[in-house]
């Protein structure tokens, strides 16, 4: 496949893990070609969000179906992540946020995995990290806790069982969730989205005091090793996790743009 295919599958998967928070929280949604829209809503403040799919032939005319949006929804503020950054949504109050690689990872095993779950690692500086799949409503909200504290979100602080994932999540082939534990208290954790042609990663966290210490890789490689190791796995790296992503063996496919308005003044 070219790096644009897999691009695309990368930005599919992104759109298709929103609209199974959109399922999971009942919110609004809408998908037209090119463009994926959730309106989410679980407080009058929350951020809707919006994934560009494909690349405009005609981003004006993208610009003003997303302005009829942002009117019928009334919104305030939103993220619009733009991986071929022909956008400018200045005009609409927003302002460009992030610029963050989009990575890929080709299938393939995953060196130094084990061969099931829980796994068990010896830390470097000592301490032992158990990592597991989540699988029942208490350990599912401890992943929800570590990646709002971990991550952070501070609209989601303090955290509040099942306001930023819904255990709806739970025992569904598609989303699974995997929590990382140093000497049995909750370290890190991840959420894997499978959508039958790519693995999304998402949500990588590591809580501050166990930063450092090897403890994502370790995560991660697990993940990667039981979410559907035969399809490529893809991810939008911030800064601090794309060394341990290229160490993981993923691979920059493009640069996307993170807009944001924050207000309706801006």
């Amino acid at each position: 496949m070219t790096s644009d295919s897999r691009l695309e599958l990368a930005n599919d998967n992104a759109a298709a893990f929103w609209l199974a928070q959109a399922r999971a929280h009942d919110w609004r949604s809408r998908v037209q070609p090119g463009l994926t829209a959730v309106r989410c809503a679980r407080t009058p403040e929350d951020a809707h969000r919006f994934v560009v799919t494909r690349a405009p032939r005609e981003p004006e005319l993208l610009e003003k179906e997303l302005a009829e949006i942002l009117e019928d929804w009334e919104t305030v503020r939103f993220t619009l992540e733009d991986p071929y950054g022909r956008l400018d949504l200045s005009r609409l109050g927003a302002a460009r946020a992030l610029i963050m690689p989009v990575m890929v990872r080709e299938p393939g095993p995953v060196e130094g995995a084990a061969t099931g779950v829980p796994v068990v690692v010896e830390l470097r500086d000592g301490g032992s990290l158990t990592v597991d799949e989540a699988t029942d409503g208490d350990g599912f909200a401890q992943v929800e806790r570590t990646i709002v504290d971990g991550f952070p979100l501070p609209a989601r602080q303090p955290w509040t069982r099942n306001d930023a994932l819904p255990d709806r999540f739970l025992g569904r082939p598609d989303c699974r969730a995997w929590l990382g534990r140093v000497d049995g208290a909750p370290a890190a954790a991840c959420l894997t989205y499978d959508d039958g042609r790519a693995t999304g990663v998402y949500w990588v966290a590591t809580l501050p005091d166990r930063r450092g210490r090897g403890v994502a890789r370790a995560l991660l490689r697990t993940a990667l090793a039981h979410a559907h190791p035969d399809r490529p796995a893809t991810l939008v790296a911030t800064s601090a996790g794309e060394p341990v992503y290229r160490s993981l063996g993923f691979t920059e496919r493009a640069r996307t743009c993170w807009w944001s308005r924050t207000s309706l003044g801006g």
